[in-house]
């Protein structure tokens, strides 16, 4: 891999990382805020506003997978991981962090 390369492929995966945050927060706060509001508290213009936010950051998380994979390196299991992670409230928080680690260790192969 060339320092181009390698430069470009650090760079996606500092945006997927912080997609992968945004989107996970928007699907924590849509589930564990608005949804409640909706039926506990009768607020439904909390999910009227969270609910399109997350479908956003929903589009954005699965574009920004499409980018992140078709630039190769990723296994099928990796690539499985970095779908089912975006179904699970907090499941984004753990991925970030497996984004790190691979982000760590395009480093230390310079």
């Amino acid at each position: 891999m060339t320092p181009l390369e390698l430069h470009e492929e650090q760079r996606q995966l500092r945006r997927m990382r912080a997609v992968s945050i945004f989107e996970g927060s928007t699907l924590v706060l849509l589930v564990l805020v608005a949804v409640p509001l909706k039926h506990l508290a009768g607020y439904p213009e909390a999910t009227r506003l969270i609910g399109p936010t997350h479908g956003l950051a929903f589009l954005l998380y699965v574009w920004m997978l499409i980018q992140t994979v078709a630039g190769g390196g990723w296994t099928r299991l990796e690539t499985l991981r970095l779908i089912v992670v975006a179904f699970i409230p907090f499941g984004a928080f753990v991925n970030e962090r497996f984004l790190a680690r691979r982000q760590a260790a395009l480093a230390s192969t310079r």
